[in-house]
């Protein structure tokens, strides 16, 4: 005698349907648990991840090498979208006039000058084309695959934009004592600002 529903509870057409959705479930959990954690902007009190960069003739540049020798401002600029932003040229001619003051504070200063891969090292020395050659305490690297902007969590993703303007202020360690995102080109922070907020070394 039948029982009812017995069969299909035993029905191995159903269990297959189980089967696979249990396997389509682990599947999913197990794709979300390898995936990338989405790059976060570091904030004030915590490390700021490192990187390499290289300058425009070629010469690597890490962030860490940078930071061992004492208090680094990293300036992420708009670089290159499509043309010379003119708000980074006076942010950037404003942190290498007051170079001397960095060095006081025995601080340096990294500029980040992302854009499309294309000619990139070309741009930007246009970009510094007014500047006869920078202080030994500040670099200008290109970021032309967005890899720091990224990293960063700073990337403008819209037509004509490359990066967030950012500026961090990083101990030794590479811990942040200082944090800006700007959302808009023109608000920047100035070199007198970032200056009152570096600690005496």
């Amino acid at each position: 005698m039948r029982i009812p529903g017995r069969m299909a509870f035993f029905n191995p057409k159903s269990q297959f349907h189980f089967r696979r959705g249990s396997v389509s479930l682990f599947l999913l959990l197990l794709a979300a648990a390898c995936a990338p954690a989405k790059a976060q902007t570091p904030t004030k009190g915590e490390p700021a991840p490192d990187f390499t960069l290289s300058t425009i003739d070629g010469t690597p540049v890490q962030l860490s090498a940078e930071t061992s020798r004492g208090s680094t401002v990293l300036v992420i600029l708009r670089g290159y979208p499509g043309y010379q932003c003119p708000f980074c040229q006076k942010q950037a001619h404003d942190f290498i006039a007051h170079a001397s003051d960095f060095a006081k504070k025995k601080a340096s200063v990294v500029l980040v000058y992302p854009g499309p891969p294309a000619a990139l090292d070309q741009r930007a020395k246009e970009f510094l084309a007014k500047q006869a050659a920078l202080p030994p305490n500040v670099v200008l690297v290109t970021d032309p695959n967005y890899k720091v902007t990224n990293l960063y969590g700073v990337r403008w993703n819209a037509p004509e934009e490359t990066a967030y303007p950012s500026t961090f202020i990083l101990d030794k360690n590479r811990i942040v004592l200082l944090e800006k995102i700007s959302r808009s080109h023109g608000d920047r922070t100035t070199a007198s600002e970032v200056l009152a907020q570096i600690p005496a070394s």
